[in-house]
């Protein structure tokens, strides 16, 4: 009897969905419009962009190089012991998106050879930002060229390597971005719709009167939208894949299980919204500015968080596509496992847990007054 009510109240809402313009349009619609609003590279000025050194030759002349990037406002520079083999960890991990390689006979290549190579390996699962990383590498290693220049006969060379986005596809960085997006907003706004149409119907308290228990309701209400969401979320990847030619190197049950935690929390922010307002025009208004704006401008979407402001760096730990951004773009680009993305898991599940307990208290609530 319990699933069987579920059952009834979500196919009576699928059907008012297929007889809804309006929400139809939501659905299928917006994610096509974003893929072509966000589909083009910003580039975004960078600051302090973690700077990992493995330092062979520890030389004079190596030192120095160190005190130069070291001595930019765009690095924050910190020494790396480990071998070679696991320096992909300081990237997979996010403990740096740059690694300057130095070797051993820097210090004597650079008295007698014309090109002494040193070697930068760049993290571009973001491009915009790894095309400026490029520049400042550029501008520093140019600056100890012209400080060192008297003593050599020609500067040494630098071999840059790219990895997870070798070609610096800003569609690699938005895509993903846009898929948190899209099921922030849907989600969201789409919870909070349909919950407001049955109070403002008036249909609400009779649904509640009947032996149908509250969270069955819900539950019954929801379960659509998170379907929907996840045939969105299917379809931005598509389209990623197919059309853009994203890669996606990790795992899709990963990217699914991660996804439905995410969708928690859009889903507990809606419901949260319909207990606030009592018509659709205010709820979607409502859910519109507590996703849209949040989402784009302090998740890291677009603007690199470590650039902002401090106050707004914190700010952003209230965003749960701040968390997600991370996974997806984790498990997508680089294949990310669980082990690796354990962190933003947790504050995600947290944030969603949080979420889930105020709008559920305050749904119990308002049906109590």
């Amino acid at each position: 009897m319990f699933n069987f009510r579920i059952i009834s109240i979500a196919r009576k809402e699928f059907l008012h969905i297929l007889h809804d313009p309006r929400t139809l349009l939501i659905i299928f619609a917006m994610p096509v419009i974003q893929l072509v609003m966000f589909g083009y590279a910003l580039n975004l000025e960078i600051q302090r962009v973690d700077l990992a050194v493995v330092d062979y030759a520890r030389s004079p002349a190596s030192e120095r190089l160190v005190d130069q990037f070291r001595g930019s406002r765009f690095f924050e520079v910190f020494p790396y012991r480990g071998s070679l083999d696991q320096v992909e960890a300081l990237f997979l991990e996010r403990r740096a998106r740059v690694v300057l390689i130095i070797p051993a006979d820097f210090g004597e290549q650079l008295s007698r050879n014309p090109l002494t190579p040193v070697q930068i390996l760049i993290d571009a699962v973001d491009p915009n930002a790894a095309v400026s990383i490029q520049r400042y590498c550029d501008q520093v290693i140019r600056r100890f060229n012209q400080q060192y220049g008297s003593r050599v006969p020609l500067p040494f060379r630098v071999e840059p390597t790219i990895w997870y986005n070798p070609d610096l596809k800003s569609s690699h960085f938005f895509v993903p971005g846009i898929l948190a997006l899209l099921l922030m907003m849907i989600a969201a706004l789409l919870t909070s719709i349909t919950i407001t149409r049955e109070k403002e119907m008036g249909t609400l308290e009779q649904i509640l009167v009947s032996p149908i228990r509250p969270h069955e309701v819900i539950i019954g209400k929801v379960l659509p939208y998170i379907l929907l969401a996840f045939l969105d979320g299917a379809l931005i990847l598509s389209i990623g894949v197919f059309l853009f030619q994203v890669p996606f190197v990790g795992s899709l049950g990963l990217l699914a299980l991660l996804t439905t935690l995410y969708l928690i929390t859009a889903l507990s922010l809606g419901l949260m919204i319909s207990t606030l307002v009592d018509t659709q025009q205010v709820a979607m208004m409502l859910a519109m500015i507590s996703t849209l704006l949040p989402t784009i401008i302090l998740s890291g979407f677009i603007f690199p968080i470590p650039s902002m402001p401090r106050i707004l760096q914190y700010i952003s730990y209230l965003i749960p596509a701040r968390y997600f951004l991370v996974i997806v773009r984790g498990i997508m680009l680089k294949g990310n496992s669980f082990g690796q993305l354990i962190g933003p898991t947790a504050f995600l599940a947290l944030t969603a847990s949080v979420l889930l307990f105020i709008a559920w208290r305050k749904f119990r609530l308002n049906l109590e007054r």
